[in-house]
C-alpha cells in the first residue's frame, strides 16, 4: 500500500531502518519457542531431536516424569515416545522497541523442522509491526498474507514488509509464545502508567488503549487490572459505569472480574438501586452480592410469565433467529470437550438456569455470540464471543465459577474463530 497520511509516510521511511535480529535475540528465541525433545523408541532408545545423537536410555519411568539430557549438546529434554520421525512447528517470536517517538512492536514467525537422527533446522522471519504513535494511533507494517478459508495467519515470507490498509484485522493481533526480555518504552508509556507489567493484556492492546483512552489509563494507575482487562476485550460503552468505577478507586475497592461486576451494576440499576453508593457498589463478596441479584432478577421473570411476556418471548425467538440464525448448527470439539452454538432464547434461558449464572438474559446483545461447552453431553460452561473481536470475553461454570477446562475451553474456541468469521462472511 502506498502511504497516504504524514503518519504513514513517517513510518514508511523509518521502518526499514530497525535493525536486524542479533545473534543473541534469534538464539533466544530458538530456545524459548518450542519445547525440545528427546524420541524415544520401544527399545529405550533416546534421539535428541535438536542434534540428533542417539544413546540408550536409563530409566524409563524416570525419563517419562523428569525428561533427560542428551549426552552431546547437554540440552535438557521432554521425552517423547511415538512412532512419528518428522515434526514441523510454527510459533511467534516478538521485541518491544522503539524508533524516535514511536513506540514498535516486532512479531517474527519462527519454524522448526525436527527430524529423527538429524540436527533441528529452524529459521526466522519477520512478519508484522506495529507502530503506535504517542497518541494511541497506530500504523500497520506487515507481508502479505496467502489465501485461504481456515487460517489468516499463512505469511507469504518472500512479500515485501509495506504498510497495510487493514491494521485492525485479527491476522495482526499476534499473542506470541515469548517476547524477548530486554524492552524499551516510549516516555509517554510510562507516564500513563505502564511499569512493565502486561496484566494479561497483549501489549498491542494495552499500550493503545492506555495512550488513547483517559479511562483506560486511569484504570492502570488505580490498579484496577480485572477491570482494565475486561474494558479492552470487551466492546461496552464505559461511561455508563464510570461514576461507580470512581465510588470504587475512591474508597480503595478493587474489582476482583470486571465482567460479574459489571453485571451486578446493570441488575443494581435494573431494581432502582443507588450505583453511586459504595454499599452496592464495594460488595465484599462480588459473587454473593451477584449471585443475589441474579436470583432475585430470576425470581421477578418468573412471576412476570403473563401472556404479553410470553409473546415477547416469540418475538424475541424471531429476533434472535434473525440476528444470530447465520451460526446455528456451528459446533467444534477436541477429543473430549464438545462447544455448540445456543440456538433459541428458551435454550439460552435453559443454560442460565441450569448453570446458574445470568446467561439467560443475553440473547439481545448484539455483537455477541453465546455458545455452550459440554462433556458427553453435560453442561461445564457457557462461553460469551465478542463478534468485533473474535475473542472469548468470558467462559463460566456452575454460578460463574472457573472449571479445570477453563483454559482448554478458550484455547478451543479461540483456535476455532475461523469458522465464526466464515459464518459471517457468508451472510
Amino acid at each position: 500500500m502506498k502511504p497516504k497520511t504524514r503518519i504513514q509516510k513517517e513510518v514508511a521511511k523509518l521502518f526499514p531502518t530497525l535493525p536486524e535480529l542479533t545473534e543473541r535475540q534469534t538464539a533466544y528465541a530458538y530456545e524459548h519457542c518450542f519445547k525440545h525433545y528427546a524420541h524415544r523408541t520401544k527399545g529405550g532408545i533416546l534421539t535428541c531431536t535438536e542434534c540428533g545423537h542417539r544413546w540408550k536410555g536409563g530409566h524409563p519411568l524416570a525419563e517419562s516424569v523428569c525428561g533427560c539430557t542428551c549426552p552431546h549438546c547437554g540440552k535438557e529434554l521432554e521425552v517423547l515416545d511415538t512412532r512419528k520421525r518428522v515434526f514441523k512447528e510454527m510459533e511467534y517470536f516478538s521485541i518491544i522497541t522503539t524508533c524516535k517517538h514511536f513506540q514498535v512492536i516486532r512479531f517474527f514467525a519462527v519454524h522448526l523442522e525436527r527430524k529423527v537422527c538429524q540436527p533441528a533446522k529452524y529459521s526466522i522471519s519477520e512478519v508484522v509491526q506495529r507502530w503506535i504513535a504517542p497518541d494511541g494511533k497506530t500504523e500497520t507494517v506487515a507481508r502479505l498474507r496467502c489465501q485461504s478459508l481456515l487460517y489468516c495467519d499463512l505469511w507469504n515470507e518472500w512479500s515485501s514488509m509495506e504498510i497495510r490498509s487493514n491494521k485492525t484485522f485479527r491476522a495482526y493481533d499476534i499473542d506470541p509464545v515469548c517476547t524477548y526480555p530486554t524492552k524499551r518504552v516510549i516516555p509517554e508509556l510510562k507516564r500513563n502508567g505502564f511499569k512493565g507489567d502486561y496484566h494479561n493484556i497483549l501489549p498491542y492492546d494495552l499500550f493503545t488503549a492506555i495512550l488513547s483512552d483517559r479511562r483506560a489509563e486511569t484504570l492502570l494507575k488505580a490498579g484496577q487490572y480485572p477491570m482494565l482487562r475486561y474494558y479492552i476485550r470487551s466492546s461496552f460503552d464505559m461511561g455508563q459505569y464510570w461514576n461507580s468505577i470512581k465510588i470504587c478507586i475512591r474508597n480503595s475497592y478493587t474489582i476482583s472480574d470486571g465482567s460479574m461486576w459489571r453485571d451486578t451494576i446493570n441488575l443494581l440499576q435494573h431494581f432502582g438501586k443507588d450505583t453511586n453508593s459504595p454499599k452496592y457498589v464495594c460488595p465484599a463478596d462480588l459473587k454473593a452480592e451477584h449471585d443475589k441479584w441474579v436470583a432475585k432478577r430470576n425470581l421477578q421473570r418468573e412471576r412476570e410469565r403473563t401472556e404479553k411476556e410470553r409473546q415477547r418471548a416469540i418475538e424475541d425467538e424471531k429476533d434472535y433467529l434473525k440476528a444470530k440464525g447465520m451460526f446455528f448448527g456451528l459446533v467444534f470439539s477436541d477429543s473430549l470437550i464438545c462447544i455448540k452454538v445456543i440456538e433459541s432464547v428458551a435454550e439460552m434461558v435453559e443454560e442460565g438456569r441450569m448453570m446458574h449464572h445470568c446467561v439467560g438474559g443475553y440473547h439481545d446483545k448484539a455483537n455477541s455470540l453465546i455458545l455452550s461447552a459440554t462433556i458427553d453431553g453435560k453442561r461445564i460452561e457457557t462461553i460469551e464471543v465478542s463478534l468485533t473481536t473474535l475473542k472469548v470475553v468470558q467462559s463460566r461454570g456452575v454460578c460463574n465459577s472457573n472449571t479445570e477446562y477453563h483454559d482448554r475451553i478458550i484455547r478451543l474456541v479461540e483456535d476455532n474463530a475461523g469458522l465464526i468469521q466464515q459464518r459471517m462472511n457468508a451472510a
